[in-house]
């Protein structure tokens, strides 16, 4: 007998639609390919912005005094890092959770490169499915991550459920520019430039490709407030840094 088409669960991966079972291990993947030139690429693609982005979005946290952070998607560990170097006086304990083996090695070693080796535990884990008991933090980030989650209700869901009653939840994600004639400008270095970059410093020209798709799949600032709020949390707001090429999203669990 075959499989009805129509009842298999679809989502995107960059322009691609795929069956939403598959993403997972195509993003775990992809990540491990360019896991080691990871960092340099995001200084290369961004001409070093994403570091300002970053600085501006950890300040934007309402932290407190042995808060246990929750960095899901956290990579090579950018967030957990400088919010234990900029914020060492708050005690802070960060669980960061990725899905790529490969990645959470990378952070590591800038971990111990940085003398930041007590306060962050590094664990392999989907943002759908955290491996952390329910109410275990009061902040819940999550940095250029979400829009490579395979499921995005169960992971908003999941974040939801790993949070404290008051927990606050950030995002930090591209989103979509808000004068055409710059998303225009944008498109042509986002489909040019990037997959050039990736091809000839990450050897992986498909990689950058997809990102620039996944960008352009990624919903609306508006969209994402909307699919917070669903899911039930409450004080959601976004806002846009440099015309919308980045998003900066907040929320509260109640």
């Amino acid at each position: 007998m075959r499989e009805d088409k129509n009842m298999i669960d679809l989502t995107d991966f960059g322009f691609t639609t795929i069956p939403r079972q598959e993403k997972a291990s195509r993003v775990k993947d992809l990540f491990g390919r360019v896991a080691s030139r990871y960092d340099v690429m995001n200084d290369l693609m961004s001409l070093g912005l994403h570091r300002q982005w970053k600085k501006s979005y950890i300040h934007r946290m309402q932290l407190h005094q042995n808060n246990i952070i929750l960095d899901v998607a956290g990579g090579t560990g950018d967030i957990s890092l400088l919010l234990h170097k900029t914020f060492p006086f708050l005690k802070l304990t960060t669980t960061l959770i990725d899905l790529t083996p490969s990645m959470l090695n990378e952070g590591r070693r800038k971990a111990i490169d940085q003398g930041i080796v007590n306060r962050i535990n590094w664990c392999a884990g989907q943002a759908e499915a955290l491996p952390i008991s329910d109410a275990y933090a009061d902040i819940y980030t999550i940095s250029f991550g979400l829009r490579n989650v395979a499921d995005r209700s169960k992971a908003l869901s999941e974040a939801f459920r790993a949070l404290k009653p008051g927990g606050r939840f950030y995002c930090l994600e591209f989103s979509h520019l808000e004068h055409e004639a710059l998303q225009k400008i944008y498109d042509l270095y986002s489909f040019s430039v990037l997959p050039f970059l990736g091809k000839h410093v990450a050897k992986d020209e498909a990689a950058y490709q997809y990102l620039a798709e996944s960008i352009r799949k990624f919903p609306s600032r508006s969209n994402l407030e909307r699919e917070l709020k669903e899911i039930g949390f409450t004080d959601v707001r976004s806002e846009a840094w440099m015309d919308g090429i980045v998003a900066f999203h907040e929320a509260v669990k109640s």
